[in-house]
C-alpha cells in the first residue's frame, strides 16, 4: 500500500512516543466536503488533525508521523492513531439537531484501503489491541446549534453508515493472526 507523506506544517511541535505507548486506532470521518477541506482545517485550524486520512478513492495520505501524538480525539492522543476517512458526515451543519443522520456511505475502494492500512499497522505496531470508533470515546453532548434546549452527539463519527461490524471482524481476524504468526485469509 502507498501512503503520500504530506505532513502538516506543524508536526514537528507536536510530542514524540515511542512505538511501545501505541496501543489503538481510533476511527473518524472527517466531515468535511472532501480531502482538501480537511487538509485546510488541519493545516490552518486548532491544531486538531488524524495521523492518516484515506480519500474516497482509496489513496492514504499522511499528514502527521506515528512517532508523535496526535490531536485527534480527547483524552487518548498519546496511545492511539487516529485515522480519518473523507466523508461528509453530518457537514455542514454538524450540530443542527435536524442534520444528525449522515447520508454519505463509505465506498468499497476506501473500506479495502482502510483494511489494508490497519494491516500494516499491526504488522508495524506489536502492541495495537484496541480499534475503537470516534463516537466511542467522546460521547459529550452540546447544545444544538438550531435550538440551544437541545442536545446533540458532539461526535458521532464515523457515523451510523460505517461498516463497523465488517471493519471490527476484519481488524479481529487480523490480530488474531498476527499474534500467533498466521496470516489472515
Amino acid at each position: 500500500m502507498v501512503i503520500e507523506e504530506r505532513p502538516v506544517g506543524w508536526w514537528r511541535a507536536l510530542p514524540e512516543r515511542s512505538a511501545a505507548e501505541v496501543t489503538a486506532v481510533v476511527l473518524h470521518a472527517t466531515e468535511t466536503p472532501d480531502l482538501a477541506a480537511a487538509r485546510e482545517l488541519a493545516e490552518h485550524g486548532p491544531r486538531v488533525c488524524g495521523h492518516l486520512y484515506i480519500d474516497r478513492d482509496g489513496s492514504v495520505q499522511r499528514f502527521v508521523p506515528l512517532d508523535r501524538v496526535a490531536a485527534h480525539v480527547r483524552g487518548h492522543n498519546t496511545p492511539s492513531i487516529g485515522i480519518e476517512l473523507v466523508n461528509r458526515g453530518r457537514f455542514p451543519r454538524h450540530f443542527d439537531s435536524r442534520s444528525q443522520v449522515p447520508e454519505e456511505e463509505f465506498g468499497a475502494a476506501q473500506i479495502e484501503a482502510l483494511k489494508n492500512v490497519l494491516r500494516g499497522l499491526l504488522e508495524e505496531f506489536s502492541g495495537l489491541r484496541e480499534l475503537v470508533r470516534h463516537s466511542d470515546l467522546d460521547r459529550e453532548m452540546v447544545p444544538a446549534t438550531d435550538d440551544g434546549r437541545r442536545l446533540v452527539r458532539r461526535r458521532i463519527d464515523p457515523g451510523p453508515l460505517f461498516p463497523w461490524a465488517e471493519v471490527k471482524a476484519f481488524w479481529d481476524q487480523s490480530r488474531d493472526a498476527s499474534t500467533s504468526g498466521s496470516r489472515p485469509t
